[in-house]
């Protein structure tokens, strides 16, 4: 069995009327659990609920703020992002961010990012909203400039929308950070994700259309010069639901904001972990899992300590 890897998708937002304090408080409880068995945590990049069922008013975090505290204050775990918004920061200043984060946790920090997508929070936050070949052409560059600072003293680029000129990074990440990118688009992003990613992110979706994914991203590596078989598969299920019986885990699910038939393991942790060979055998290595009952440590103590094991060497 290929060496398998675990990551808790950290919670957006507060859910049944937690305040903000219980809401962080909630998290370290979980990060304790998530430190002694998982390998990674990551943090989404939203400025407000992304769920349009969750009132826009609700409390949420900010990604790299986040994720610089956590990153220090857990480091057993690497740390990543699912999936920076490319829009939300100058290309040139975010590989500067990383690069930083890099030097303060150096081996500990996975790049993921995406072209962006949701569009009501670029109009409320004052960001342009091209279409989406656009964003995938600016998600490009803006892997190639944080690339060129990483490598190069001075970095000169200029693309279509972003551009710098002999721009000095220092310190230079070492090792250099992973680049995971995320996202299906078949014709545009998975393009991108040849030419660019150590790591490719899905999140949800059914084995069938990963399996599609990956073929066509196969035939995209064929056609830049990359070697398909490097390229790290993940994917990040929104509600994971594991209990002793699968009518509690039933139960569990269906109170989540998060069940939806795309991106669900539902069940007992016999159940569970067949789920996962499933995945393990498309070629599957890196999972990132949201875990439904959350505040509640039951599901994930749970999963720790009977699914876990069966996929440890």
């Amino acid at each position: 069995m290929p060496q398998l890897h675990f990551g808790w998708r950290t919670p957006d937002w507060p859910e049944g009327n937690r305040t903000t304090q219980e809401f962080i408080s909630d998290i370290h409880r979980t990060l304790e659990v998530v430190s002694e068995h998982f390998d990674s945590a990551w943090v989404a990049d939203h400025f407000v609920p992304w769920d349009k069922r969750i009132p826009v008013q609700t409390d949420a975090v900010e990604c790299m703020t986040m994720l610089a505290y956590l990153a220090a204050a857990y480091p057993k775990l690497t740390w990543g992002t699912i999936v920076l918004c490319q829009s939300y920061r100058n290309p040139a200043l975010l590989a500067k961010m990383i690069a930083n984060l890099c030097a303060f946790a150096p081996g500990r920090i996975v790049f993921g990012i995406g072209a962006g997508w949701k569009q009501e929070e670029y109009a409320a936050y004052g960001y342009p909203c091209p279409r989406a070949a656009v964003r995938i052409k600016q998600l490009d560059e803006t892997c190639e400039i944080a690339k060129r600072l990483w490598t190069h003293t001075p970095a000169t680029f200029k693309g279509e929308h972003y551009q710098i000129h002999e721009a000095y990074l220092s310190p230079k990440p070492d090792p250099l950070p992973p680049f995971m990118i995320g996202g299906g688009g078949e014709q545009l992003t998975l393009r991108v994700v040849a030419k660019h990613a150590d790591w490719y992110n899905l999140p949800g979706g059914s084995r069938e259309n990963y399996q599609h994914k990956l073929e066509v991203l196969r035939g995209h590596c064929a056609a830049v010069g990359t070697d398909y078989d490097r390229i790290i598969k993940s994917w990040s299920c929104d509600c994971v639901a594991v209990a002793a019986t699968d009518a509690e885990a039933r139960r569990i699910a269906e109170a989540s904001t998060f069940c939806s038939p795309d991106s669900t393991l539902i069940g007992t942790p016999d159940h569970i972990a067949g789920e996962l060979q499933s995945w393990v055998d498309l070629g599957v290595t890196h999972f990132q899992l949201r875990f439904a009952d959350f505040p509640s440590l039951d599901g994930i103590n749970l999963f720790a300590h009977e699914v876990l094991p069966r996929f440890r060497s």
